[in-house]
């Protein structure tokens, strides 16, 4: 198991810093952890369910807030709406650098950050709290002995942990935007819930608040005799291998760059214009990436495949169908045309060469790409007739008309 080092900006330019854990064994997914309240990427639950759940084969990135730990910036300028656009930026950069995550998971407050994050993160699948409370006004009950001075003068110092923090009135005004549980019956993503009835700096009252405003699927978790800060090791292993088994129902598909390559390296190979491919399995799975993108290419279930994606012919025909398409938008937006919807059929077959007087044998087989264009709107047959004929001046079309020359070389 390794750990890299992650530094990225928040929206106020503030340094944030990480550790991504990597599995030793293959990484099945990629998540975020959100600590506790005033807690860091370091705290004991962040750090031994990050590390048991990369033995479970998932990589998680744990990262302090802003103000917090390693990170750079003012925690006393910071709100649960900061924490949650922390969030949002951490979630950014692994989805740039390395993938994006699937699985969101948080400790008690960090957990109604992730419930508030969820809905604008679309690749996340599904979402996990521990010792959560259900919306984030629970934490003002840490400020009842200081509530009035903070009232009057703003500001004050308050006691959480043996540690001393600045809480501005801003923090609490902010909370009272975050006491609505409709964020949580929109959610939309599985959602797992762990909490111990023994809990006591947010009662299991709160799981059941979740619980009730969240749809399915959802599932409920008893952490027996583990306290808040779930500090006994084995009780941050039964988290992570309950986590990892109830996700696989939830998160399929691979994370895009799943091995441990060097990611500056990485960032090398994916320049404008090049196109990268490595194994995702020993069969045929394969991950693509451009210097923006990712996708998955294999073959079917009947050719040997695990059918994750699309074929290497489906490619090219998606290439050529939505060049296509591209091309006779940009052609109709420019003849100001009523154009209302442009839908490009495509499929790949080898036919006999019946014809081919180039061929030597005349059962040669040729290959034979069928286009069929569907236009909707106000077009005349003229009008009809020239779209078709600028089909064919779609750049991919060209490439595949024009003879190919390509150079293979070792690296």
């Amino acid at each position: 198991m390794a750990s890299k080092k992650m530094i990225f900006e928040n929206n106020s330019g503030d340094s944030l810093y990480g550790l991504l854990e990597l599995p030793d064994i293959k990484i099945k997914y990629v998540a975020i952890f959100a600590h506790c309240f005033t807690c860091s990427k370091n705290s004991m639950a962040a750090v031994h369910i990050s590390r048991a759940l990369a033995e479970q084969g998932i990589a998680v990135l744990r990262f302090d807030f802003t103000g917090l730990g390693n990170s750079s910036g003012d925690f006393s300028n910071t709100n649960f709406s900061s924490n949650v656009e922390d969030l949002l930026a951490a979630a950014s950069y692994l989805e740039k650098q390395y993938s994006a995550p699937t699985i969101l998971i948080g400790h008690s407050l960090g957990g109604a950050a992730v419930l508030a994050a969820a809905q604008q993160l679309t690749n996340v699948k599904a979402i996990v709290t521990i010792g959560a409370p259900a919306t984030a006004s629970h934490v003002k009950n840490l400020f009842v002995d200081v509530r009035q001075e903070i009232q009057k003068n703003n500001i004050a110092n308050v006691q959480l942990g043996g540690r001393s923090f600045t809480i501005k009135r801003q923090f609490i005004d902010d909370l009272e935007n975050y006491n609505s549980l409709e964020h949580i019956q929109k959610l939309g993503k599985a959602l797992l819930i762990f909490h111990s009835p023994l809990d006591q700096i947010v009662s299991i009252d709160e799981a059941a608040r979740i619980y009730t405003a969240a749809k399915h699927p959802k599932s409920f978790v008893s952490l027996d005799h583990a306290d808040h800060l779930l500090s006994q090791p084995e009780d941050a292993h039964y988290v992570a291998t309950v986590l990892s088994a109830w996700v696989a129902r939830y998160v399929d598909g691979l994370p895009s760059n799943a091995e441990h390559d060097d990611l500056k390296q990485q960032e090398e190979k994916l320049k404008e214009g090049i196109v990268f491919v490595k194994e995702s399995d020993k069969k045929f799975a394969r991950e693509i990436y451009t210097a923006h993108h990712r996708l998955t290419s294999d073959e079917p279930v009947n050719m040997g495949g695990t059918d994750k994606g699309p074929n290497p012919y489906e490619l090219l025909l998606a290439a050529l169908g939505s060049c296509t398409s591209m091309t006779l938008r940009l052609y109709a937006n420019h003849k100001k045309l009523d154009v209302q919807t442009i839908e490009v059929e495509l499929r790949h077959s080898r036919v006999h060469a019946e014809d081919c007087v180039t061929c030597e044998e005349q059962t040669a087989l040729v290959d034979k790409i069928t286009r069929e264009i569907k236009l909707t709107g106000q077009l005349t047959d003229q009008q009809r007739a020239r779209m078709l004929e600028i089909a064919d001046q779609c750049p991919v079309h060209k490439t595949l008309k024009n003879q190919i020359v390509i150079e293979t070389k070792s690296l």
